[in-house]
């Protein structure tokens, strides 16, 4: 999940507490239909985008995907989330894109996409370079 941190930062996300925030504004087809797919439970890599672009915490939904209710016409959707961590070690875009092990993510192919899923491997692989276990 990307967000721009003079939007929306990982200590905002933070400071939301136990009850999260709606992580809503998502204004892209398949970035919706990715959060439709969303579980209570998913953890999701929080990503700092056009400053600092890079792997910074990581977040939890709380509540599945409900209608954006900053979406007037109701074809959006949000879901909830709560700050989970803080990666000991960021993961910048370029240390991703040298790895050939994660070339295939949208988060390399389809930039400008605010909401992506990742598989297993590349999400344990992420996970040792931010040094969370």
């Amino acid at each position: 999940m990307k967000s721009e941190p003079d939007v929306w930062s990982i200590n905002q996300q933070k400071k939301a507490g136990k009850k999260g925030v709606a992580w809503d504004g998502v204004r892209n087809y398949q970035a919706r239909n990715n959060l439709k797919q969303m579980k209570k439970g998913d953890l999701c890599f929080f990503y700092h985008s056009n400053i600092g672009k890079e792997i910074v915490g990581i977040v939890k939904v709380i509540k599945k995907a409900f209608i954006d209710k900053t979406d007037k016409n109701k074809r959006f959707l949000a879901v909830q989330v709560r700050f989970v961590k803080e990666l000991n070690t960021p993961i910048s875009l370029e240390k991703i894109k040298k790895n050939k092990e994660m070339s295939h993510l949208p988060l390399i192919k389809q930039s400008r996409l605010s909401v992506m899923p990742i598989d297993y491997k590349s999400w344990k692989i992420i996970c040792k370079m931010g040094k969370i276990k």
